[in-house]
């Protein structure tokens, strides 16, 4: 679990220390202990934040601690530094995440929906303008827990990773996978909204004005669920704040790839977005890519569009 730990952590200061406390849930004295150092420094360190950092050996200390914490407590810790760096480094971000800050809807699935405004929008590797209708789109990808809901009222085959068809309640909040592009379909046709066409999808991440990246111009790959992450597997869909959309939509970059409705050719269709494991260099969701109908991986989702 090292390159997860090397992954999230650039240089330990104060603030990635009360981080990795509280995603450990130690008390300050116990987190001492286990680091070797007076619970008066520990505090010390949550007190001064990102204006002290631990010695050397205690840097190394951290970092041992953060590579045999376990996946839950490496997660917490994930969650905890990628919200800071959406308050403190990315305000634009951080305001995207209040409620409020743009129209949202709940549907049938229960799934929250943001509204994309109608208007022209760079498109495709060309930067193309186009006109692309208000729509609505979920805000993150099909998780687990809305797929279950799917295969619960409807009797649709469950996907290959969930032990006895069930999903299980640690992947709850991370996005559905080994779903073909009929397998999206039938749950976009229960939930009563559509797959997404390839421009609404690309509008939806690049805003109005064709950014590079759903956050801006810069390749900045800790953003978003990447090879370069370090990872190595998928997240919950709400990790990467920072990574946000102008419109407030999460992961529309990185963790997977996303069915849409758009055909290229015979019963091959549009993916868009990338996955964990893919390299950065693919992340820009200009790029084309499609696959066939009945392919299905472990990297493979999708979300869903409704007309405004």
């Amino acid at each position: 679990m090292q390159e997860l730990a090397m992954a999230v952590v650039v240089r330990w200061t104060g603030a990635e220390t009360e981080a990795l406390r509280l995603a450990m849930r130690r008390s300050v004295r116990e987190f001492g202990a286990d680091l070797g150092v007076s619970h008066r420094m520990v505090s010390k360190w949550a007190n001064r934040g990102a204006s002290i950092a631990p010695r050397g050996a205690t840097q190394a200390a951290l970092d041992t601690m953060l590579a045999t914490a376990g996946g839950d407590a490496q997660e917490r810790f994930a969650t905890i530094i990628t919200r800071r760096t959406a308050a403190n480094a990315d305000a634009r971000a951080e305001g995207l995440l209040a409620s409020g800050t743009r129209p949202t809807r709940r549907t049938r699935d229960g799934k929250t929906m943001v509204l994309i405004d109608e208007g022209i929008c760079l498109s495709g590797p060309a930067d193309e303008p186009v006109w692309e209708p208000s729509f609505w789109i979920d805000r993150f990808p099909t998780t687990n827990a809305h797929y279950q809901s799917f295969v619960d009222a409807t009797g649709h085959h469950p996907p290959q990773h969930w032990p006895d068809g069930t999903c299980p309640e640690s992947l709850r909040d991370y996005p559905v996978v080994w779903v073909t592009w009929d397998d999206a379909s039938a749950y976009a046709r229960w939930a009563g909204k559509p797959l997404p066409t390839a421009q609404q999808w690309e509008k939806a991440a690049r805003g109005s004005m064709g950014r590079t990246y759903p956050w801006g111009s810069a390749a900045t790959a800790a953003k978003c669920n990447m090879q370069e992450s370090g990872t190595g597997r998928l997240t919950p869909v709400d990790r990467y704040r920072s990574g946000v959309s102008p419109h407030g939509v999460h992961d529309l970059c990185g963790n997977v790839w996303e069915w849409c409705s758009t055909q290229t050719s015979g019963r091959r269709f549009v993916l868009k977005g990338s996955a964990f494991t893919s390299p950065f260099a693919l992340a820009a969701p200009a790029l084309l890519n499609d696959a066939a109908a009945t392919m299905s991986d472990d990297d493979t989702g999708f979300r869903c569009v409704l007309g405004a």
